[in-house]
């Protein structure tokens, strides 16, 4: 299989790499209809219940009956394998499911994703054919749910302070801890817990535990600003012994897998961010058309309708990224950390943003209880805390991103010429013809020419090749002037970090196919072209 390169890191030193970014349009065909088929069940499952949410939201939890609903429906299966009972759904299929939910009630979404997300993905991922067979088809069904167990009170982004700890005497391991702000943490009876072992390879290390081992006991439900519905709790854990068998992967390489499940388990609140960014839309518009003012109706006035091409450019952005993020993925790509994380702090703020501009339109009833709007608004809040805060990843994307820079100028010192003359040639030509010339980027679609005839093209990619070449040169700066001290440079670092966000986002949106649609390349244009100004912008303030 090709080497997929991480197009976020490459970026930042100037080389667009369209095979990495074309991952946006491949897409599995047995898949689309798959998710297709299940979409429209759920919609009609979904759409009845609508006055259910609002109760739910104001009581602050779901009732077993709709939970067992949930894993009639499948819900509960949805990324396990065929092999175990389960639908196999890809990242970006996932995503799609996710974004059906959330379309209606954030709080269903954060029940099933935090069971397939994060739950179980250290299973899925770093677990043994034994323990796959012998809890997957529980956790399939729904009979086992599941809840992912890693922030403490005095550990929310420093997850390597983490005080439970577990320790091996005989065939047990003896856990003891508390965790804190735990989704499904009232509900589950299978946990993915990461607890402190000290050894030799790292400090964490990461078990399956069952309720059913005993000492494992959840405290009372949050009452929360948002997301009232889901289920959280603290789950403390008091001498739970813990077969030997339930440690999942090596002692130490905890830190290793709770990294690798959040990164991983980001398209699903990628999809569920798109899913929310739509209803908001779909709200607007219809709002829009129905309220008259002054003789007409809202949609016809222009600062209206610009609030509703704002929505449609943050759907059509955070959905291109989100499938991206999604295709990298499937197609087993090594490194796509950075632009996981980057698919989180768009997507989030994306629809704080369209619940904003959606409860504006609507005036004074959007702020009524009566009505959606101010649920969609709370619920959307928490996305910007949870599974890593914005501003722990734009810290994340900014290091990555300079260190990607740092690897790339290191080949061209006196050390590389000496141990690798040609390699070392070949990238300081490449890099003398960015600095001379700017980067290449390649013809966006088969529909370029089309649009760029129809004068709707609005110039994307100047403006993609004048903000890629003005990020390369600041990066390049930056990592000359302050080397390793970056580090400590936290508003240097999260404003590169947001400029690389946006013009990712604004290739994301650029390699996407479509066939040819006027208003939808119109659309398109200007969001690659308001993400590349954004980028700009943000260059030229540090």
């Amino acid at each position: 299989m090709k080497q997929i390169i991480s197009p976020a890191k490459a970026l930042f030193s100037g080389r667009v790499y369209q095979d990495s970014f074309n991952l946006v349009n491949q897409v599995s065909s047995e898949q689309e209809e798959l998710v297709a088929e299940f979409n429209y069940q759920l919609d009609k499952f979904l759409a009845a219940r609508e006055q259910l949410f609002l109760e739910f939201d104001r009581l602050g939890e779901q009732s077993t009956e709709y939970i067992n609903q949930l894993k009639e429906l499948g819900l509960f299966s949805l990324i396990v394998p065929e092999e175990y009972g389960g639908l196999s759904l890809g990242a970006r299929a996932y995503s799609r499911v996710v974004a059906q939910t959330s379309y209606y009630d954030a709080a269903t979404s954060l029940t099933i994703g935090a069971h397939s997300s994060i739950g179980i993905k250290a299973l899925l991922l770093f677990g043994n054919e034994e323990q796959k067979r012998r809890y997957l088809p529980r956790l399939a069904t729904g009979e086992l749910i599941a809840a992912f167990c890693l922030t403490e009170s005095g550990s929310g982004s420093d997850a390597a302070s983490i005080k439970t700890n577990a320790e091996l005497k005989g065939d047990d391991w003896i856990l003891n801890g508390e965790k804190i702000w735990i989704t499904n943490g009232g509900i589950a009876d299978f946990f993915t817990v990461f607890a402190r072992t000290n050894s030799e390879s790292g400090r964490l290390s990461c078990f399956m535990v069952e309720r059913s081992f005993g000492g494992v006991m959840s405290g009372k439900k949050e009452d929360k600003m948002g997301i009232r519905a889901s289920n959280t709790t603290t789950v403390s854990f008091e001498n739970v012994k813990v077969p030997k068998e339930n440690l999942i992967g090596e002692v130490g390489q905890g830190f290793k897998i709770a990294m690798a499940v959040l990164n991983n388990g980001r398209t699903g609140l990628g999809g569920g961010c798109v899913g929310g960014i739509r209803r908001c839309l779909d709200l607007a518009v219809n709002h829009a058309k129905q309220r008259r003012q002054f003789g007409r109706p809202l949609i016809e006035f222009e600062l209206i309708n610009e609030k509703i091409n704002t929505i449609k450019r943050l759907h059509l952005a955070a959905e291109s990224v989100v499938e991206l993020v999604g295709g990298l993925i499937d197609n087993q790509a090594e490194d796509y950390s950075v632009e996981a994380a980057i698919s989180k702090v768009f997507s989030t703020e994306a629809l704080w943003r369209a619940s904003y501009e959606a409860l504006q339109i609507a005036g004074g009833s959007g702020f009524m209880k009566d009505y959606i709007y101010e649920k969609i608004t709370r619920d959307s809040r928490i996305n910007m805390i949870f599974e890593g805060t914005n501003e722990i990843l734009r810290l994340y994307i900014g290091l990555n991103a300079f260190k990607a820079v740092g690897a790339n100028l290191s080949k061209m010192t006196r050390r590389s010429f000496k141990g690798n003359f040609a390699g070392a040639l070949a990238v300081l030509f490449e890099q003398l013809r960015i600095w001379t010339i700017g980067v290449n980027i390649p013809v966006r679609t088969e529909n370029e020419h089309e649009a760029r005839q129809a004068n709707l093209y609005l110039n994307p990619r100047r403006n993609l090749k004048l903000a890629t070449n003005i990020l390369v040169r600041k990066g390049e700066l930056a990592t000359i002037r302050y080397g390793k001290k970056l580090v400590e440079k936290q508003l240097l670092t999260a404003g590169m970090a947001d400029a690389l966000i946006n013009l990712f986002v604004a290739y994301s949106i650029y390699f996407r196919k479509t066939p040819f649609n006027e208003e939808y390349q119109t659309l398109a244009a200007e969001a690659i072209v308001n993400c590349c100004r954004t980028s700009i912008s943000v260059l030229q303030d540090l």
